[in-house]
């Protein structure tokens, strides 16, 4: 099965995967889709406000950030799911996602957080459902002094749609098991 929809202009198939036996989501992955990307990255863009530092998780939606980096020319940075040997005075949060079966952990070292301190933050990700990944992110942003002046995503799923703090491309709705939008 799966759920045909328009991103940014351009139509893709999105395969549905059974979170539950009673619910199943689409798939929507961009690390392959340089096209779907690109064009995501420029219509965000178009609404973003002014802004000095992306960031996201280390997830699915580093592609889509990177690539409004790249066209804004501003820096990126990616909270990793778990502390580096590289990386100084960590600052950790958890995070309980749709799409990962466990607790996840995410980390600024001291230079990601220099970047940040003070400075105007978008916050990147490619899909918003439950919102723990945003919310993580969130309070990573606020732990380190930066100011959250937009979270952005591609696609809102289920009732992420009815937010009124995100911006998004489009809506994707939740699937019962034989396929049908709930």
């Amino acid at each position: 099965m799966e759920y045909k929809m328009t991103i940014a202009g351009l139509e893709r198939h999105l395969p549905l995967c059974k979170v539950t036996d009673d619910l199943y989501i689409a798939g929507f992955i961009m690390f392959d889709d340089v096209e779907v990307t690109v064009a995501c990255a420029t219509e965000l863009l178009k609404s973003a406000p002014d802004f000095d530092v992306l960031i996201t998780a280390e997830s699915k939606g580093i592609p889509l950030c990177y690539e409004m980096a790249r066209q804004s020319g501003k820096p990126y940075i990616v909270a990793r799911k778990g502390a580096k040997l590289y990386m100084q005075d960590i600052v950790k949060v958890q995070v309980n996602s749709i799409t990962t079966d466990h607790v996840q952990t995410l980390c600024l070292g001291k230079d990601e957080r220099m970047k940040m301190e003070g400075k105007k933050i978008l916050i990147v990700d490619d899909v918003i459902s439950t919102g723990e990944s945003i919310a993580a992110l969130e309070q990573l942003v606020e732990t380190v002094g930066g100011n959250i002046v937009g979270k952005f995503t591609v696609l809102a799923e289920g009732e992420a749609a009815d937010r009124d703090d995100i911006t998004y491309l489009e809506y994707l709705p939740l699937f019962n098991a034989d396929g049908t939008p709930q």
